[in-house]
């Protein structure tokens, strides 16, 4: 439920100590597990940050870092260089920056880093134009724990070029790595054919663990002989542990958003003329689980599907 805005209590435009940081002024909607991770590094940059959630509880603790926590996000945006958008879909974007547009100054730039289809990228760069600001297509590779450590790769396109400049600040504070691209809609593209290898690797480890199981077979020497091998990977030595032991209560990639980038990577394929048969496994496998209540699990919960699946 949002926050109603606590009379007396409201910030406008960036204080002079936040101006007095440097850089950018950074407004940062969505304050969930990627945009909370964000705005602290942001922070810890040196650049000034002005932080909004729906649910203002779950943004209160950036004060600790010295964001300036707002009411609206028209609030946080007001004076703000660089707004990010750090939200569930695009519906939620679309909605989230129209509710903004009194705060957006003619010069702010906006990143948006939520996966969303290629057409929806485009159709959000349609509505920066409306807003009179600048679009920059930003979404991220990675999770929780690269978010933590700063170190996203980020895919990037913008039809200003000038605003790759003003938000480079802001990208080297939150990754490691940027991949610019020429047109908007294709880093959205290129996140999808990533998170289809991504599905498939989970999907793959569940079922190598159960097959295993099924036949007598310590899951755990799965791991043991993937480790050193030219298979092996940074999923399967943490996904795999996780499912073997069951420990999915703490995401670093909740499981309903694996399902809605599911639902995106086998839309866009069919749109494009295409059938992926893994991804279609994984869509369905990622929506029994989500209707068996995980969706708030980690993604390596569709292990308890496979399970279900070969008894």
């Amino acid at each position: 439920m949002e926050v109603p805005p606590m009379s007396g209590m409201n910030r406008t435009a960036p204080s002079d100590q936040e101006r007095d940081q440097g850089g950018p002024v950074v407004a940062m909607l969505g304050t969930g597990t990627m945009g909370d991770a964000m705005a602290r590094n942001i922070a810890a940059a040196g650049l000034g940050v002005r932080a909004w959630n729906r649910n203002r509880a779950a943004a209160e603790p950036l004060a600790a870092v010295g964001a300036a926590v707002c009411d609206t996000s028209a609030e946080a945006c007001r004076g703000a260089d660089v707004v990010v958008t750090a939200l569930a879909n695009e519906k939620v974007v679309a909605d989230v920056m129209d509710q903004a547009h009194e705060g957006l100054g003619g010069h702010t730039v906006w990143v948006q880093t939520c996966t969303v289809s290629p057409d929806g990228s485009r159709r959000l760069a349609e509505q920066a134009t409306r807003l009179n600001v600048d679009y920059v297509e930003a979404p991220l590779l990675g999770t929780k724990e690269p978010a933590v450590a700063g170190t996203l790769t980020i895919l990037a396109a913008s039809p200003q070029q000038e605003a790759r400049q003003e938000v480079r600040p802001v990208l080297e504070a939150v990754g490691t790595r940027t991949v610019w691209l020429d047109e908007v809609g294709q880093p959205s593209s290129l996140k999808l054919a990533y998170n289809a290898w991504v599905l498939a690797t989970v999907e793959g480890i569940a079922e190598s663990l159960t097959l295993a199981d099924a036949l007598g077979v310590d899951p755990r020497l799965v791991i043991d002989v993937l480790d050193g091998s030219g298979l092996n990977s940074s999923y399967v030595q943490s996904k795999g542990p996780k499912m073997i032991d069951d420990d999915l209560d703490t995401p670093s990639f909740p499981l309903e958003a694996a399902a809605k980038d599911a639902g995106l990577i086998t839309d866009t394929a069919r749109a494009a003329g295409l059938h992926l048969g893994i991804a279609e496994v994984v869509r369905e496998r990622l929506r029994l689980a989500a209707d068996d209540g995980l969706g708030r699990a980690d993604v390596a919960a569709t292990y308890r599907m496979s399970r279900q699946a070969a008894s």
